[in-house]
Formats: C-alpha cells, structure tokens, sequence
C-alpha cells in the first residue's frame, strides 16, 4: 500500500499576499479594502471557545496601538455571521469586551486554504492559530502558526508589526525581542573594503559584521 501524504499550500514571504472577498460582521471586506494600511489578519479554530475568547479579548485590548501605527485587524474562523455575531456580543456581555474589528465568516473554507490556515495534522474543518502580517502593497511580511492548545501573544504580533515598519522606513534589521526606542543593526558591510572601513562609520561596532545604531 502507498502511503499518500496530502500537500498543504502556503503562501510565501515577501510575494503578494493571496487575494480575497468574503463576508464579515462588518459587511463585504476583500484585500484591496486595507490597500495603503498594515494589516494583520488571523485565523481561530472555532467560536465559543475558551482560548480563541481570550485571544480576541487580547487583540481587542490592543486594538488602539495597531490603529496608532496604522494597522487594521481583521480575524477568521470557519464559522457563520451569526455564530460570530453570537460570539462577539457574549464577550461583550459576560467580559465587557468590545470587539472592533470585524470577522471573515469562511463556511466554504475558500480564505482558510488560501493562507494555509487549515493543517492536516491539526484539523481538516477547522484553521489554527494563524497569523499574517501585511503591508501596505498587499505584500505578505510575516507568518505565525500556533496550535490549537496554546493562545498567541497579541503584544508580540504588535511588536513584529513596529519592528517590519522600522525595517522598512530606516533600512535596519532588529535583533532579539527589539523595540521601538531601542538600537537596531546595521546591515553588514557586502565587500571586504567595506570592512575595513566599518570601524569609522560611527556606529557602535562589535566587529566588523556587528554593528549597531540609534533609530530615529
């Protein structure tokens, strides 16, 4: 007997992030709605459910700071409106949540299996703890996978978010758990000329491939 091995597609890193339309709590929302925005889209395995309530009180707390650096939320589950609906106003009632962002109803599991959403070796109906993080071309910067078991860290998807938007306005890299106010690194001199003349360039150098400087 030949074992067969089901091939999950996955969107790529710095290539368009995959299109989409569908239905939310808000109304008809499609990729090009958050063209010129940040966007962090992410995926729960299901309404009513312990983990995904405390994730949404958490994106929902933090709702504000990603708005401050212009980014929009948008969540996903393979559920209906009026689950979701439901859902959110539970919140609202029993923790005093609101939640303001809107919510892709993915019945037909179109969204899901674009973005990878749905594992094989998690779940065949449900999506896991997805994250993606995209920028204002449509242009997809960041995954985050998560099990079902285990909730995400809302403070460090808002963090990747401020660390891609300084990489890109200061031509730096971060290291380490980086944060705004924090140094950054240099990129790496590219020829060995340049290496030699790292030491002078005013940065704070460790060696000539380490090097550090203020963010404005």
């Amino acid at each position: 007997m030949t074992e067969q091995t089901a091939t999950l597609a996955l969107p790529g890193l710095n290539r368009p992030a995959p299109d989409f339309a569908a239905n939310t709590t808000d109304g008809p929302r499609s990729l090009a709605d958050y063209k010129g925005s940040w966007l962090v889209l992410f995926s729960h395995p299901a309404d009513f459910t312990p983990v995904c309530t405390t994730e949404f009180i958490g994106f929902a707390r933090h709702h504000d700071q990603f708005k401050a650096i212009g980014c929009e939320l948008l969540g996903l589950s393979i559920d209906s409106i009026f689950a979701h609906i439901a859902w959110i106003r539970n919140i609202e009632e029993k923790f005093g949540v609101v939640i303001p962002f809107p919510i892709i109803e993915d019945l037909s599991m179109k969204v899901a299996h674009a973005y990878g959403m749905v594992q094989p070796g998690a779940s065949d109906t449900s999506a896991v703890r997805a994250t993606f993080v995209i920028d204002p071309q449509g242009i997809l910067r960041a995954m985050l996978y998560y099990p079902m078991s285990n909730g995400r860290s809302v403070a460090e998807i808002l963090r990747l978010v401020k660390a891609l938007q300084a990489s890109d306005t200061q031509k730096i890299a971060t290291p380490e758990n980086w944060a705004p106010g924090e140094d950054a690194i240099v990129p790496p001199p590219k020829t060995a000329e340049a290496a030699r003349a790292r030491a002078g360039e005013g940065f704070a150098t460790t060696d000539w491939y380490f090097s550090t400087r203020k963010v404005a």
